[in-house]
């Protein structure tokens, strides 16, 4: 069965093609699908579509096919084109027509816009929490280190002295900044899609679009139903966006541990069970976790403009190409909750040898400080600057 189905049998090359791997995505949806569901079948109660018996039963089964998802046992075939075709066989089998009534007043489009939605939150919020852990970690090993000094580099050369505490809380202060780009967000996921229809409202049935929100979460609507259509990639784009940035914090700090703690420099150490080897040299130890974590960036910012031309040029309302936002939305989320993880552990693992960082901070480093007690001592900033220069002319 197919929510679509006229008594026609579809290609089976264009099936597949057309499905293509939504329906194991779908996958992720469907607890989402089904607290959506259980919410339309109140505003059907409501419309007098379903009596308050019909509801309570569409609802035990709902909570039935989330409790089969949890436990790996409910099953979206690739026919079923998706979950939502999934669930509805499911009620179907288990409830007759009674099954048949939860699609009254609504579209795939505003079912699929809903359960991305609440996932998104969902998963940002997860994000939040993973990325107050890794602030929390750089913020404790700041304490630790102190005062341990090494070079800043401007141009890859170096510049000033820094504290490696510096660096540490430069790196939380912007992953920081970071939470008011996901509340941000999450304050523009906060409207509710669902009673919207094909993207033309539902005729009809007066759904309270209101109480529905309520019931899933939202404090208010999303008032036109073109526009959640047209929201559509938008929305997925703006949410990678934000964990672009997210992954542009984590790649800098990669960049910077794998140059700390190269054999040269040494400022760090990396353990040796976050380090992997090579097939060939038997001495090496390869940061290649935080390699990976800095390309990882590079596939987010793709996967937003990814998302970006597929939505490029397309005329308003619903278009089948929206189908392929989802997969790059996914992944991003995927990628930036366990680059955050993997990285708060390198953070809590490694170590500082304060002593190369002490060998570092040659006299040039000082250069600076050098020409200011010139200036404090009466001589003009330009000509203490100039002194100061002949010195480490070379």
């Amino acid at each position: 069965m197919k929510l679509w189905e006229k008594g026609y049998r579809l290609d089976r090359d264009v099936e597949r093609y057309t499905v293509g791997d939504d329906y194991l995505l779908d996958r992720a949806l469907l607890k989402y699908d089904c607290i959506a569901s259980v919410a339309h079948a109140k505003a059907l109660r409501k419309a007098g579509v379903l009596t308050e018996g019909e509801r309570r039963r569409l609802v035990r089964e709902l909570n039935r096919i989330q409790e089969l998802a949890e436990r790996g046992r409910f099953r979206i075939a690739a026919e079923d084109e998706d979950g939502l075709t999934a669930i509805e066989k499911h009620l179907v089998a288990a409830l007759g027509d009674l099954g048949k009534k939860i699609h009254t007043a609504r579209s795939r489009n505003d079912q699929v816009a809903t359960a991305i939605r609440l996932y998104a939150r969902d998963q940002l919020l997860d994000l939040q929490h993973r990325l107050d852990a890794c602030v929390r970690a750089l913020r404790r090993r700041a304490r630790q280190l102190g005062n341990v000094t090494m070079p800043g580099y401007t141009h890859a050369r170096k510049a000033m002295p820094l504290t490696f505490a510096a660096w540490l809380r430069a790196a939380a202060e912007s992953l920081q900044d970071n939470r008011i780009v996901i509340r941000a967000v999450l304050e523009l996921l906060d409207r509710n899609p669902l009673g919207t229809g094909a993207g033309f409202g539902v005729p009809v049935f007066r759904l309270d679009r209101r109480q529905t929100a309520r019931d899933l979460g939202f404090s208010r609507l999303q008032k036109s139903p073109l526009y959640v259509q047209n929201s559509r990639g938008k929305f997925e784009a703006i949410v990678v966006s934000a964990l672009a940035d997210v992954m542009f914090d984590l790649n800098k700090i990669s960049s910077d541990l794998i140059l700390f703690s190269m054999d040269e420099i040494g400022f760090v150490r990396l353990p040796r069970n976050l380090c992997t080897g090579s097939s060939i040299m038997p001495q090496k130890r390869n940061p290649d976790v935080l390699e990976i974590a800095r390309a990882q960036y590079h596939t987010v910012i793709a996967n937003e403009f990814m998302i970006r031309g597929i939505i490029g040029n397309l005329m308003s309302g619903y278009h089948r190409d929206l189908q392929k936002t989802k997969k790059p939305l996914m992944e991003s989320i995927e990628i930036t909750g366990s680059s955050l993880a993997i990285v708060t552990r390198v953070i809590e693992k490694f170590q500082v040898d304060a002593a190369r960082c002490r060998q570092a901070c040659t006299a040039e480093i000082y250069a600076t400080e050098e020409a200011y007690r010139l200036v404090e001592a009466g001589m003009p900033f330009r000509d203490a600057y100039r002194k100061v220069a002949e010195k480490y002319a070379t």
